[in-house]
């Protein structure tokens, strides 16, 4: 009768891993332009302006801009979707091009409603939201049909997205329907985050931040060593970023 073996794992002590990782040469720039995006695209203005100091990076945007980008973000996670989009089209200074450098750098922002048409209808949308939300179901009412009804007959992905929100106001208890989902305080992050993607690309940045990408690919790698079963001091806690060997 033959048996099957279970090949054993192959181990590398933490003092091997640690020499490996050693050896691995990073550019301290590259690190520091690593930490200021993640500052810059997440928002964190007060952050990147001290960093800025310490490490002799310049920020890759204006550090005023960073609080204009937060103020209208902050104002659609609170619901309140109609400062956000006058905040947005406060930021074009007037029409003429030959305005000062932070002026120029304000004028980037013009028509990012008006060039991103899903964009705007988000926006809509959530405005529509925030008024069911409220129980303003006339207003409701006369806003789908004069303000979003028009950009649904044009897109029939809009008026999917037009008819969900609706249904909203066919139950009483309006966290009672089956897309309640669309009160959730996730559907505000969601739309704010749209709208902050947008004014990054307006200024010809990275939408989203590059650390949390490696970290995902960090993961990734380490499962694949799981799966040819190597065992490795791994991080299971990056908050701290120690290593950690598991019991073979």
């Amino acid at each position: 009768m033959s048996t099957t073996t279970t090949p054993s794992k192959k181990t590398i002590s933490k003092e091997e891993w640690e020499k490996k990782l050693a050896d691995v040469k990073i550019n301290k720039q590259d690190l520091n332009k690593l930490v200021m995006n993640y500052l810059v695209v997440e928002g964190y203005k007060d952050a990147a302006e001290q960093f800025s100091i310490e490490s002799g990076l310049a920020p890759m945007v204006d550090i005023a801009s960073i609080q204009d980008r937060m103020d209208i973000r902050r104002a659609v996670q609170a619901g309140n979707v109609d400062a956000a989009i006058e905040r947005v089209n406060d930021l074009n200074p007037d029409e003429n091009h030959n305005l000062p450098a932070q002026a120029n750098l304000l004028y980037l922002y013009f028509q990012i409603l008006d060039t991103n048409p899903q964009l705007f209808f988000h926006l809509q949308q959530q405005r529509l939201i925030e008024l069911i939300r409220r129980g303003e179901f006339a207003e409701a009412l006369d806003f789908a049909s004069e303000e979003m009804a028009p950009r649904g007959e044009e897109n029939p992905e809009f008026l999917e997205e037009l008819e969900r929100t609706m249904a909203l106001m066919a139950f009483e208890d309006t966290r009672q329907s089956p897309v309640s989902d669309l009160l959730h305080p996730a559907q505000r992050q969601k739309t704010a985050s749209e709208l902050n993607a947008a004014i990054l690309t307006s200024q010809s940045q990275e939408k989203d931040p590059k650390l949390p990408s490696l970290l995902r690919m960090l993961v990734w790698s380490q499962n694949q060593l799981d799966e040819q079963r190597i065992n490795y001091p791994r991080i299971d806690n990056f908050g701290t970023a120690d290593l950690v060997t598991r019991d073979q």
